[in-house]
Formats: structure tokens, C-alpha cells, sequence
């Protein structure tokens, strides 16, 4: 089967730059005669923050709102895999509007069965993360756990996009959201159920609001760019638990929407020339000289999330990221107009739990949480053997050899024109055969 749609995720633990890669996939593709149709999200919700800086200097924030908004003609598709955040995405198409998009909700649809985050999931996440004083886990605060795990708990009493067109059900439903946090966490969450009831139907009314037929008719159309959050290395079965997101982050749900439709994806991963991740966790190359050299414009300290940490690029886990996802077709590299002295590789650990010299984690079975917790336990003993980085130059030939994978997208700094493809984008989307 010839690739026809492109799947972009992070290989890393987010922040890599998937959301200025999907900008450049759209403005590319619409220069070449090949319009991408839709940026279909198929993971994670309002937490995401995708940056992206036009070439005239507009800059968003992505959350919700696929990140190739800017070229005209792209659409957005939030699938079922979605965690839908009605307050937040209308907050977002306010700050759309600012920069030019005039009807940002036209170009929108949502899948029926994408679950609704809630005020009252935030609240609860706040609270959680709260509670567990230094053990916290770094989450973003904005309740997306919280709709996942109480979709799983709940599953009959969990609010979906299809609701805000029924006024009774979705009442009863937030009603119940509420209820059940509030007795969890002994004390009210949230605001009044009637105002976010009417703030949820209002949503309901500005979007279309469609079924998995829909889908597949988008994905059998023109072509589409997949767009991922987060990072594969914070994924909820194969990242190091638990300093993980409730998400599958790989190309998984890609994966089940293209099969679903009969087409192909390439799987394009995006990597930073060094390491980064928000908050908690292993990170195994951090180095503290490096963070104070390369403050990042789009990325500090958050109050739920905690510090933006830097690294040296660590082959070991991105390597590891790309045998969790099952492999690769091509990786887009970032950050390239980084050229610091301090800037290091690292292709192997010295030193690892028990003594096992130079072990790489392993992927382990799936929904094995036992494993991932091991895994968690064998980053932080890790003893990472750094190198110098290589010449500017050599970056992507290193990159694949050490990836098993062509580099085929090169970014030199924030801007879409900053971007070079090292492939012919319209290859990516050749139809099935």
C-alpha cells in the first residue's frame, strides 16, 4: 500500500515542534497543488500547546484547533479519540479570530463520541495533583486525566460531544460529573451545573457535530495530516509510569482511523537537536549549564506542569520511542539553528539499575503498567555516556543512523519558511494502491 496521509507524533516527551511541522506539512502541500483537506487530532485534548509563528509573525498556541489553521482551506477534525474541552476551544477560536481565521468554528467538526472535559474534571485534577504534595506527577492541570479516568469508571455517566445537542441528557450527565467528584473529593467543584450547560449547548450549536461515517469519508477524500500531542515517552502504557499522560501518544489511533478508511499513513516522528520535558520525571541527559543556555520562547515554568527541563539528545530514549510507536517512515528535526558548544548526544548509557551496563529500556507488553514502572526505575538510574553533537551539517545523517530512519524534514527556527523538506511531500500523499 502506497502511504496517501502523514501521521505526525513526538518521539520525545513533547515540545519538540509537532505543531510548527503540521503548519509547514499544509502551507507545503496547499504551494505544491496538493491541499491538505483536514488536520485530523486523534489524541489528548486542550492541553496540548502547539506553537506555530507564520512567516508575517502571527503565533497560536494550538490546543484544540488543528495546527495547519493558518493555511487556507484546512479544516480540523477532532476524532472520537478527542477529549473535548467546549470552554477552552471557544477561548482558542477567540484568540483565532485576533490573528485573521474569521469563523474559526466553521472550519470545525467533532466526532459524536469525543468525551467532553468539564470544569469539574479540571477541578478535581487540581486537587489531585494538590494532594500529592512532592510526589506530584506534572500534570497540566486542565482535567484531562480526570475525563479519561472517569470515563473508565463511569463509562454511562461520561459527557460526549453528542450530547450538547440533547439539553436533558446533557444536564443529567454534568450533573453527574459534578456529583461524583464533589463526594470523591468531600467538598463542591465547579461552577453552577445550569451555566455549563448553557455554555456546552452553545457549543453544540457553533460546531457540527458528526459520526465515524464522516470519517472515513474525510479520510477516503483529500489529503490529511494527522496531528498528535504530547510525547511518545509520556504515553499511558509505554511512557515511564507514572510521569505519564491518561493518552495513547504513539500512532495508534492514526493507525485504527486509516484502517478503518482503507488508506495508508506515513509516519512522520518529530525530534528537538536536544531533549526536553515539562515537569516530573526521568530525564536522563538533563543538564542544568545546558537549560540556562537555551531558554525557549514558547515554554517555561508552568504551576501544574513545573519546570521546562533541557537535555542533551538522548538517542537511548528516543530509540526506545521509536520501537513503542513500531517504527518510523521519517523524522522531522528541530531546532537545528541551535549551535551551542554545550550541546552534547548521548548514544548509551554508561550505567543502569543493577548494573547492567549499557542497557537501553525495553518495550514491554501492552498495558503492562508493571513493566513501564520498571522502566521509570531503570531512567532514573541511567548514566548517560555524552558526546559531542555533531557538525550542523551532519545532524540528519547522525539522526538516522541512529533512528533507522530518514530524516525528511528539517526546521531551522519558528516560522514556516524556516522549514526544508529532504523528500517531495507530494510522494506522502500518492494514492492507495
Amino acid at each position: 500500500m502506497i502511504h496517501r496521509h502523514i501521521a505526525v507524533v513526538d518521539l520525545g516527551f513533547g515540545d519538540a515542534g509537532k505543531g510548527t511541522t503540521v503548519d509547514r506539512l499544509c502551507a507545503r502541500a496547499r504551494d505544491e497543488g496538493r491541499p491538505v483537506h483536514a488536520v485530523v487530532r486523534f489524541n489528548g485534548g486542550a492541553q496540548a500547546a502547539h506553537n506555530v509563528v507564520t512567516d508575517d509573525g502571527r503565533h497560536h498556541t494550538f490546543a484544540q484547533f488543528g495546527s495547519g489553521t493558518f493555511t487556507p482551506g484546512t479544516r480540523t477534525h477532532l476524532s472520537r479519540f478527542m477529549l473535548v474541552d467546549p470552554l477552552a476551544l471557544a477561548a482558542e477560536a477567540g484568540h483565532l479570530r485576533t490573528l485573521g481565521v474569521p469563523d474559526p468554528f466553521a472550519l470545525l467538526t467533532v466526532d459524536r463520541d469525543a468525551l467532553l472535559t468539564t470544569p469539574y474534571h479540571a477541578a478535581a485534577n487540581r486537587a489531585r495533583e494538590l494532594a500529592r504534595g512532592a510526589a506530584r506527577h506534572g500534570s497540566c492541570g486542565m482535567g484531562v486525566g480526570e475525563t479519561a479516568a472517569f470515563a473508565l469508571a463511569h463509562p454511562a455517566l461520561a459527557p460526549r460531544a453528542g450530547d450538547c445537542g440533547s439539553p436533558a441528557l446533557l444536564r443529567r450527565r454534568l450533573a453527574a460529573v459534578r456529583d461524583v467528584l464533589s463526594v470523591e473529593f468531600g467538598t463542591p467543584l465547579g461552577p453552577d451545573v445550569d451555566a455549563c450547560v448553557a455554555a456546552f449547548l452553545a457549543f453544540g450549536r457553533a460546531v457540527r457535530v458528526v459520526d465515524d461515517a464522516y470519517t472515513r469519508e474525510l479520510l477516503r477524500g483529500g489529503p490529511v495530516v494527522f496531528e498528535g500531542a504530547q510525547g511518545v515517552l509520556l504515553d499511558e502504557w509505554h511512557g515511564f509510569h507514572p510521569y505519564t499522560t491518561w493518552s495513547t501518544t504513539t500512532f495508534a489511533n492514526a493507525e485504527t482511523l486509516a484502517a478503518e478508511a482503507g488508506v495508508g499513513l506515513y509516519r512522520l516522528g518529530v525530534l528537538r537537536t536536544y531533549t526536553t520535558r515539562h515537569g516530573a520525571g526521568p530525564l536522563p541527559t538533563e543538564d542544568a549549564a545546558l537549560a540556562a543556555a537555551l531558554p525557549d520562547a514558547h515554554n517555561g515554568t508552568g504551576r501544574w506542569q513545573g519546570a521546562f527541563r533541557v537535555g542533551h539528545f538522548d538517542a537511548v530514549a528516543h530509540r526506545y520511542a521509536v520501537a513503542a510507536c513500531g517504527g518510523v517512515d521519517g523524522v522531522a528535526l528541530t531546532h537545528l539553528d541551535v549551535r551551542r558548544p554545550e550541546l552534547g548526544v548521548a548514544r548509551a548509557y554508561a550505567r543502569v539499575e543493577e548494573g547492567a551496563a549499557g542497557t537501553a529500556p525495553v518495550v514491554g507488553p501492552a498495558r503492562d503498567l508493571a513493566h513501564a514502572e520498571r522502566m521509570t526505575g531503570h531512567m532514573f538510574a541511567a548514566r548517560p555516556i555524552v558526546e559531542p553533537a555533531p557538525a550542523p551539517a551532519a545532524w540528519p545523517e547522525f539522526v538516522a543512523a541512529e533512528l533507522g530512519a530518514p530524516v525528511t524534514l528539517l526546521s531551522f527556527g519558528p516560522r514556516t519558511g524556516d522549514k526544508r523538506e529532504e523528500r517531495v511531500l507530494s510522494s506522502y500523499y500518492s494514492p492507495v494502491t
